[in-house]
């Protein structure tokens, strides 16, 4: 009987020229490690290793993951060996080097709690520039349609452990992200195209869960216990805590300062003051039952909306970002007529020439709004670098009580999906129900899917043309602070996976 393919492969190891530690490479397709003890970055030059230089320290991510935690792909078993940490403009991602029992390799990426497994696309045909391939095109690839999901330029910011490939570190290179159409019922596919080597090389994977992948080896909660980490807030003084390291934003609870800690704490802390705050209902720190999970509220922002033919008719809508440790980051959506809770899609829905309807995992959603989104006010933390007057341009579509939402910046063109909730829903969630009232909203209600009489509708176009004429009147109320309209315009809003940030992306 023939042995496993883990048992034939040859394990390399040699001292580390720095510390004279042990450095191991169990993949002949590494030629880079990172020493464990002294943290020297070498590479291997026939049997001998050589140092280039020390590696950054990592950025504590708070990730499930390390080296040395296992699992399956497709039937096969991997372990995870070295990680890489990427910066981009608007946040950081993790990917990790996972080695199969055959000596081959893959990635698995992580961003924010989300992942995509992905394996190298041998042989490809020469790829187009990175400056041709505009957020939004779709083009294809080896014979594959993809619309182009982000177009970054991005920098490797440490590593950790066997390296089958190390970009120079702090060196900017261009990295183009592509999804497959995910108007079918199928598992959409994620093309990341590195420009970072000569020639490009490209990998193509799918999104995962750790629970599909039948991990082991994960660090336990007991052993990720917040840190927490304090500093003085640069306005006023306050002492300001950071509970999530993923966190690029902040806000100080005493002066309501919002505070960039992109670089850090400990680096240049920008801050930019915010007058008149609009207090969430759901307050930060308060834990719900939602969606088969527990999910903590560790942000808030209020966002403001504009028509693009009508600049001075203005609504205004609040998102919570919600976190829970396995599943990554969701929104719950606060609008005018309803709640909602969404999430980022990896695929890229078909949207209709004429922009009017999007396909999805086989339903057509078709076009309720589009505007001009405003971030006006924030609290607590984010994942990105969440500013006031970030925009984006916005669209809406709804198939019944599913939302879609497309979301694009220069950079990047993000998709979310969810669906309507009822403000029981939403009150039970938080354990809320004494302050019901104060929660509810235009719930979702079946009348939209039942026929409606032309009387009703006359009826109906009467009332709405006293309402009109009613609120057109109404010019008191500050639509970058308050909930409110210059004209009737109410937003049901997809939600914004991260405004500005690249939140649903995998680099």
């Amino acid at each position: 009987m023939a042995e496993p393919a883990s048992s034939t492969q040859r394990h390399y190891r040699a001292p580390c020229p720095g510390c004279g530690a042990p450095v191991e490479f169990r993949s002949a397709q590494s030629t880079h490690a990172v020493c464990g003890y002294c943290q020297s970055t070498v590479v291997r030059d026939g049997e001998v290793l050589k140092r280039l230089g020390k590696m950054a320290e990592l950025f504590d991510d708070h990730s499930l993951l390390q080296l040395g935690a296992a699992g399956r792909f497709d039937q096969r078993a991997f372990t995870l060996v070295g990680r890489l940490q990427y910066k981009y403009r608007e946040g950081s991602w993790t990917e990790w080097v996972a080695l199969f029992d055959d000596g081959t390799t893959g990635s698995l990426s992580e961003d924010n709690g989300a992942y995509v497994f992905a394996l190298p696309v041998q042989n490809v045909r020469s790829l187009p520039a990175a400056s041709a391939l505009r957020v939004g095109l779709t083009t294809a690839i080896q014979g594959q349609a993809f619309t182009v999901a982000s177009s970054e330029s991005v920098a490797l910011m440490s590593a950790q452990g066997e390296l089958p490939h190390l970009p120079p570190l702090g060196q900017s290179f261009a990295l183009v992200e592509l999804r497959s159409r995910s108007d079918t019922d199928e598992s959409p596919k994620v093309l990341s195209l590195d420009y970072g080597s000569e020639p490009p090389s490209a990998s193509l994977g799918r999104p995962v869960t750790l629970d599909e992948l039948a991990m082991t080896g994960l660090k336990s909660e007991s052993g990720k216990e917040e840190k927490g980490r304090q500093f003085a807030c640069p306005n006023c003084g306050a002492a300001v805590s950071v509970t999530l390291d993923q966190s690029r934003s902040v806000t100080c609870g005493q002066c309501n300062s919002l505070i960039d800690i992109s670089a850090g704490v400990g680096g240049e802390l920008r801050h930019a003051e915010q007058a008149e705050p609009v207090r969430p209902l759901i307050a930060l720190g308060t834990v719900g039952q939602l969606a088969g999970g527990s999910w903590q509220v560790v942000g808030f922002q209020h966002r403001m909306g504009t028509e693009p033919d009508d600049p001075d008719e203005h609504f205004g809508w609040s998102e919570y970002l919600l976190y829970n440790a396995k599943k990554g980051f969701c929104f719950l959506v606060d609008a005018e007529d309803g709640w909602s809770l969404v999430r980022p899609v990896t695929g890229a829905p078909a949207l209709a020439r004429d922009g009017q309807s999007a396909k999805y995992l086989g339903k057509t959603y078709a076009l309720q709004y589009a505007y001009r989104a405003e971030t006006t006010y924030v609290a607590g933390e984010f994942y990105w670098q969440v500013q006031r007057g970030q925009t984006t341009d916005n669209s809406d579509f709804a198939s019944g009580p599913a939302l879609l939402s497309r979301e694009q910046t220069p950079s990047e063109v993000t998709w979310s999906a969810g669906e309507r909730l009822g403000s029981d829903t939403v009150a039970k969630a938080f354990r809320m129900t004494d302050r019901k009232e104060q929660l509810q909203r235009a719930d979702p209600s079946p009348v939209s899917a039942s026929r409606v009489g032309i009387g009703t509708i006359i009826i109906l176009l009467v009332v709405l043309l006293l309402v009109l004429t009613l609120l057109s009147r109404c010019s008191r109320c500050d639509p970058k602070v308050e909930n409110c309209s210059s004209g009737t315009t109410t937003r049901s809003s997809g939600g914004s996976w991260g405004g500005y940030s690249g939140g649903g992306s995998h680099k």
